[in-house]
């Protein structure tokens, strides 16, 4: 019996911590700024990029959420490299993929409707396509059987923002920990910084 009594407590209190959560959608995207590093490139520099996808804030108390979604983000470099199928390129990596981040977040008050943010997790993303080009000129394809990138992806973000209403503004960056090079004694990682502005419903 004081089992069954202390399984319906924890049983209320789960759904009244529930009940008090709030789970906020909205639209997020922005600019990117991405790159790759490793041993192996001898000379890499900064790609412009862009991000858009759905937004999921979950606040399970004042000052703390979850933050999450599904984005669809492209990343990349320009980059001076010895392929060992092409040969030297020197030109762009596209990326795109499908990544979803899962932040723990910390929201400060400032003043009435104003917040700033601190988030930092994990992340997973996936390759869907992309190009290696240069001069103007495809060289193949990024992800595939020949392409020069792994698809699976998977790292730590960082971010600092703020949240005026419904209104949010976002800077942050993320470091790939995953090797993605797609061929031997390879060892490429994505990085990226990203300037985000949003809207939740």
């Amino acid at each position: 019996m004081k089992k069954l009594r202390l399984s319906l407590v924890v049983a209320m209190l789960a759904i009244v911590t529930a009940a008090s959560a709030q789970l906020n959608l909205g639209l997020k995207g922005g600019v990117n700024m991405s790159n790759f590093y490793g041993d192996e490139l001898t000379d890499k520099n900064m790609k412009i990029g862009f991000h858009v996808g759905l937004a999921a804030d979950y606040d399970f108390a004042p000052s703390m959420a979850l933050q999450t979604g599904l984005f669809f983000t492209t990343k990349g470099a320009k980059v001076v490299y010895d392929f060992p199928i092409i040969g030297k390129v020197d030109g762009t990596l596209n990326s795109l993929n499908l990544q979803i981040p899962v932040h723990f977040a910390y929201k400060q008050d400032v003043t009435p409707g104003t917040r700033i943010v601190f988030h930092a997790g994990p992340y997973v993303a996936y390759g869907v396509g992309g190009k290696i080009s240069s001069n103007d000129t495809e060289l193949g394809d990024t992800f595939g059987d020949n392409g020069l990138l792994k698809p699976f992806d998977a790292g730590l973000g960082l971010g600092v923002g703020a949240e005026f209403g419904r209104f949010l503004v976002d800077i942050g960056w993320d470091m790939g920990l995953v090797n993605v090079a797609n061929f031997s004694n390879g060892n490429m990682k994505n990085q990226n910084a990203y300037l985000s502005v949003g809207f939740k419903f």
